[in-house]
């Protein structure tokens, strides 16, 4: 599959072409930066300022992972409450990508809440009978279409966490592309959160890395616990020198995508055998589901591949009792690539090849 994907000029997948790491380093050449010494100053300590600005917090610190970053910060909150469990949905990835490894690393329960299918609710946390260290938020919950709650429904989940003496945890790892949705700063949606995980390589583009911010106190015990998780590097800066041009140059083009995922959603709901969850899209990120089974959605993906040089998709997920094979289309650069209506002729062949596989 990696053959096929690489000989491919064109691709729907954010991760099927990125740029090539002789890019990446013209990038940084033309680029102001000053190096870090194992993560003090330099572009690591302007990149945990601008992102501590952005979300209203008194500080940030960056962090090699997403999953590092997640599970320092809910030892944290849980080292200063009663309660070692912690609340979340059943598809975030926490629970589903990490291993267990809020448990066996940190001693945390985890307590899924509410149904895979859908938001977590305010009835969801009222059905919760037991003492709760931190409400875990993903903002948008990729794994059901990016999906979002109202912003009435996220400030009643958040007050809930406050009344019962949880900490509210944000897994913002698409917070950029979640943002214009509720047309609302940045720091005005992470206000409701102690703290909030922020991805540099995700929407941003980044070689990798994140941040995690919130109160001056916890972020400093955040970055004790990120020496003892090993992810204390010598050098931090090739990861912050990319998070800087991305928050620049990739952040401000997040309405604009949106606007586009709208668009090109209301082409695709006309082709036959095709359709969007959600409709309309609530970020620049959705689900496209195509009728037929897993198999033959892969095997039209191959001849896509062949006859037009277009990778489709990368991950997908097969339905459930006859229902529909669902991929993911992220709007962003790699798009430009494709005229307008080109996207929706694409998906339109690529469902006729998996019917007929069928």
């Amino acid at each position: 599959m990696d053959e096929l994907r690489e000989q491919c000029t064109r691709s729907l997948s954010p991760f099927a072409r990125r740029p090539t790491p002789a890019a990446v380093v013209t990038q940084w050449a033309t680029a102001d930066i000053e190096p870090d010494v194992y993560g003090d100053g330099g572009v690591g300590g302007e990149v945990e300022r601008e992102v501590a600005d952005l979300l209203g917090k008194p500080a940030a610190v960056f962090m090699p992972t997403g999953t590092m970053a997640q599970q320092i910060a809910l030892r944290i909150h849980a080292d200063a409450r009663p309660s070692r469990a912690v609340l979340f949905h059943p598809l975030c990835h926490l629970y589903c990508n990490e291993e267990g490894a809020f448990e066996r690393l940190h001693g945390l329960t985890g307590r899924p809440v509410g149904a895979a299918d859908r938001l977590v609710t305010l009835a969801d946390l009222d059905a919760v009978d037991e003492p709760v260290a931190a409400l875990v938020l993903e903002l948008p919950q990729r794994m059901i279409g990016a999906l979002l709650p109202a912003w009435d429904d996220l400030v009643a989940q958040c007050g809930w966490a406050r009344r019962h003496g949880a900490a509210v945890h944000l897994d913002g790892a698409r917070l950029w592309e979640a943002q214009p949705f509720y047309g609302r700063p940045h720091a005005e949606i992470a206000a409701l959160f102690d703290t909030v995980y922020v991805s540099f390589y995700k929407g941003l583009g980044g070689v990798g890395g994140c941040a995690l911010a919130g109160p001056t106190d916890v972020i400093e015990q955040a970055r004790l616990w990120r020496t003892r998780h090993g992810g204390l590097m010598f050098s931090l800066w090739p990861y912050a020198a990319d998070a800087r041009h991305g928050l620049a140059a990739e952040r401000p083009r997040m309405a604009d995508r949106w606007a586009r995922a709208r668009s090109l959603a209301a082409e695709l709901v006309r082709v036959a055998g095709v359709d969007v969850v959600p409709d309309p899209p609530q970020t620049p990120i959705f689900g496209v589901l195509i009728d037929g089974p897993a198999a033959a959605l892969q095997s039209a993906r191959e001849q896509m591949a062949i006859r037009r040089g277009v990778w489709m998709f990368d991950r997908f997920w097969p339905g459930q009792d006859g229902r529909p094979t669902r991929i993911e289309l992220t709007v962003g650069a790699h798009l430009d690539d494709f005229v307008p209506g080109e996207i929706a002729a694409l998906m339109a062949d690529l469902s006729v090849l998996a019917s007929a596989e069928t």
